[in-house]
């Protein structure tokens, strides 16, 4: 969505994999690599419902990337956590670059950047959930410093540029499995609300074409994963129908891949009718056969039309093997104007997911972090809290799955990188230790050569910790390939995990969750000696 309008693991247990197959509707292949093996729609039926973290890493601050510069809190882990336990299975990430890519010719992107990311993805993937990530605000006229322009002059240095910034990116997440979505770009157009022309098309076309060979040929999981490209400004006619969209070729991708299946999915936003769904007035509050006031009900953009857009990108893409995926679709809180409005609201995302799903097509709900008028919000990102219990449970309902209003409990981890061969170990371990005023705990998923480790710091003592460091030693043979809510130095031996900038206040009582992937070489034994600030823990 523009600004303009205030856009502002894998299972490794056979029954984890059988339990997910009975809640989504997918029998999953007995095998580790359960992603590589899914068929397309069983992708888009394992994906689930999806959410988007939205306002976050593409909000800027003058041309300068910043996740709270358009009001939301800093991204944490808890938050993450709450979507899950509210039954979400993806979540799209939108992400800009704008001023952290240097100067030509190498576009080099901040790296503190990269990791911020990189950090963030990890929250969802490390619980198993399928994350998007895309190169959002950097094609939208109205924002400062974007140059992904379809209708600018000098598209040689455009497409030089997108090139080198994707390569970064796909080669920051190589390693990660296909949990992990690539989309090339978002709502890219020339910003005039009107058909396509065909210069700019041709230019959207190429830049999708350069997406993908540049992905492909970075390696890795990169060579097989799933990848996203939208038609212009992920309008569903201007993507189905005759005005120039032309799918991008594979010819890169990986030779284990079946030679009948693709890897590339079509993605399309759905808004429709805008006076319901984003006009931020009192005209239009109610929608669908439920409506009661039709003097509140738009003219147009109702049940059977949503069924005829949906099934247009379905008779143009997914039986030609192609899934489809809705990656934002919403409609803002008029409660203001019409007390029923929320009832509406979960009718039309309900009607939406359930219709994408009878053709062929995942989703993921437009959250914008904003709640109240005009908000899309279904959670409080500064409580982490439910706000719209109601809407969600609707599209989980709808998606086939099972909403709950519980507070989240610490999720289990998957394995990213390598498939395992034998079972992961998932017991909790405590380290060692006397009295102490800290506690640590490990909780780890391991497989033949890899294990992923979430390790919670509780503060046990009487007085807050504001700013800490966490001293521990990896078994003979483990090296840390990457981590999240804290930075690692060195990756092997004594290891000391720094606290993020979000996270270094510990209250007496409080908890903090970080964790990281290591390789091993047969010992996935837990970490040891820990030491908080110095002081042993128990």
């Amino acid at each position: 969505m523009s600004t303009k309008v205030r856009k502002a693991g894998l299972a490794f247990f056979a029954a984890a994999l059988a339990f997910a197959g009975a809640v989504y509707g997918v029998t999953r292949p007995a095998s580790a690599d359960v992603t590589a093996q899914l068929t397309a729609p069983q992708l888009v039926a394992d994906m689930g419902a999806g959410w988007n973290l939205g306002n976050q890493l593409e909000a800027n601050a003058n041309g300068i990337p910043s996740e709270t510069a358009w009001g939301n809190p800093v991204v944490t882990q808890a938050l993450i956590d709450r979507v899950k336990a509210s039954g979400f299975r993806t979540i799209r990430i939108p992400v800009s670059y704008l001023g952290n890519i240097g100067a030509a010719p190498n576009y080099t992107v901040n790296s503190a950047w990269l990791s911020r990311i990189a950090e963030v993805v990890n929250y969802a993937y490390s619980q198993g959930l399928y994350v998007l990530i895309n190169m959002h605000g950097d094609g939208y006229k109205s924002v400062t410093g974007s140059w992904l322009i379809c209708d600018s002059s000098d598209q040689t240095t455009i497409k030089d540029k997108y090139q080198k910034v994707w390569q970064q990116v796909a080669t920051k997440f190589q390693s990660y499995n296909e949990h992990l979505i690539f989309e090339s770009m978002n709502e890219e157009f020339d910003g005039q609300y009107g058909n396509p022309t065909s210069a700019c098309y041709s230019n959207i076309n190429a830049y999708n074409q350069i997406f993908v060979d540049t992905v492909r040929k970075t390696g890795g999981t990169n060579a097989s994963r799933w990848l996203l490209v939208p038609g212009w400004n992920t309008n569903i006619e201007y993507t189905a129908g005759n005005y120039g969209f032309v799918l991008p070729t594979d010819s890169n991708r990986s030779s284990t891949i079946p030679s009948g299946e693709q890897r590339i999915m079509i993605s399309v936003h759905y808004y429709d009718p805008w006076d319901f769904a984003g006009q931020e007035d009192g005209t239009i509050t109610q929608w669908g056969a439920a409506a009661t006031n039709p003097a509140k009900k738009s003219t147009w953009g109702q049940e059977d039309y949503m069924d005829t857009m949906l099934k247009k990108m379905y008779d143009t893409f997914v039986t030609r093997g192609y899934p489809v995926f809705v990656g934002e679709y919403g409609s803002i809180d008029k409660t203001t104007y019409d007390s029923a409005n929320n009832t509406y609201r979960a009718n039309y995302a309900k009607a939406l997911v359930s219709t994408a799903k009878k053709y062929g097509a995942a989703t993921a709900y437009w959250d914008n972090g904003y709640n109240g008028q005009h908000g899309f919000g279904l959670f409080n990102r500064s409580s982490n809290t439910v706000t719209q219990q109601g809407i969600i449970s609707a599209i989980i309902t709808a998606a086939g799955g099972t909403s709950t209003t519980t507070a989240p409990t610490t999720p289990s981890t998957t394995g990213p990188t390598t498939p395992p061969t034998t079972a992961p170990t998932t017991a909790p371990t405590t380290s060692p230790g006397g009295t102490s005023t800290c506690r640590v705990s490990n909780a780890i998923s391991a497989w033949s050569n890899g294990l992923v480790n979430n390790i919670t710091i509780t503060n046990t003592g009487t007085a807050a910790i504001n700013g800490w460091t966490l001293a521990f030693t990896l078994a003979t043979g483990q090296t840390i390939t990457s981590g999240w809510s804290a930075t690692y130095a060195p990756t092997s031996g004594t290891v000391t995990a720094t606290n993020a900038g979000y996270n270094g206040s510990l209250p007496a009582g409080g908890s903090a969750t970080i964790g990281y992937q290591a390789n091993h070489t047969g010992n996935a034994a837990a970490p040891t000696a820990f030491k908080l600030n110095g002081t042993t823990c128990s």
